[in-house]
């Protein structure tokens, strides 16, 4: 019988995990950690998914019908560990079990033809026709660098949780894609004095049109994915207005949502429009707890909160086909 490996535990994991048993073939599964669900363990508190409840789920597998439309981080979390438990995936993930290595098998065929060995972090070694790698990349930090040395609290969204890890009450979000309006949400939404870099004009889309979340408005499906494309960017025009009508927010350089950034996100310009959350250009450097902006302006801060993403990388010197 084939036999495959695989490495991790979250979403992706759990699903490959199901479809190779679902086909017949022999397979098994190893997490670094003692748990299901990956990041969603971790994750920041204010997390909500971005798309809806009925959109996002597993195959003959729904969310709960008494979940809300955008369930929140735990809701996540819970809802993965009740479909490895329903497809019994606890008796065959190993847990606590880190991998090392995945190395080709010689052949005189391409690299990875006559299977892969697999090295744990206990020494085993084990050979499976194929390795799925599902370790994910939320894991290794992105921080960018700049002149001079910021001497106040720094915390990347993969580290941050709540508030409570904010020092003082001047907080700076670098970063504006979904994380990083979610932050400044945050720290808006518990008074405090919020900026965010935003150096590049982005499309905003609300989650909701005439009450229903925007995947799920069903007069849309009778539209080609550009018209589809331009409804939505009217329909946003007319429910949050557009970039000119927040102060200091740039322009978009594309067209279309296709063709450039997109964050799906209202509350940001709530708060925006209620004095809490301030927008910034690039940074220029820092002094001490002063950030140089590219306008040439500065300002104080006590906190940066780095929504600045992850290097895709593997964990190991894990080595995929």
């Amino acid at each position: 019988m084939t036999r495959y490996c695989v490495i991790g535990a979250g979403a992706a994991g759990i699903s490959a995990l199901q479809q190779l048993r679902e086909a017949g073939y022999d397979v098994d599964c190893f997490e670094k950690t003692d748990r299901v669900g990956g990041h969603w363990h971790t994750d920041y508190d204010a997390l909500h998914l971005i798309t809806s409840r009925d959109m996002t789920h597993f195959e003959d597998f729904p969310m709960p019908a008494h979940y809300p439309h955008f369930p929140r981080r735990d809701q996540v979390r819970e809802y993965l560990e009740s479909y490895a438990r329903h497809h019994g995936h606890y008796d065959i993930i190993r847990f606590n079990t880190a991998v090392n290595s995945v190395v080709p098998i010689p052949a005189d065929g391409p690299a990875g033809s006559a299977g892969w060995t697999v090295t744990l972090a206990t020494g085993e070694s084990i050979d499976y026709d194929g390795v799925l790698v599902a370790n994910g990349h939320l894991w290794d930090q992105k921080i960018p660098a700049f002149p001079g040395t910021f001497t106040g609290q720094q915390i990347h969204s993969g580290s941050y949780r709540n508030v409570e890890d904010i020092e003082g009450t001047r907080v700076l979000v670098v970063g504006a894609g979904n994380s990083g309006c979610d932050l400044a949400v945050d720290v808006a939404q518990h008074r405090l004095e919020a900026d965010i870099v935003i150096r590049e004009g982005t499309y905003f889309q609300p989650k909701t049109y005439f009450g229903k979340p925007r995947q799920e408005v069903a007069f849309l499906a009778q539209f080609a994915p550009d018209e589809q494309d331009l409804i939505n960017r009217l329909l946003a025009r007319v429910s949050i207005g557009e970039w000119q009508n927040y102060p200091g927010m740039p322009e978009p350089k594309h067209r279309t949502l296709a063709e450039g950034s997109t964050v799906v996100n209202d509350l940001l310009l709530y708060w925006i429009h209620h004095g809490r959350v301030g927008i910034m250009p690039g940074i220029e450097g820092f002094d001490g707890t002063t950030v140089r902006f590219t306008n040439g302006t500065s300002k104080k801060y006590d906190t940066i909160l780095w929504a600045t993403g992850f290097h895709a990388a593997c964990r190991s010197s894990t080595r995929p086909s």
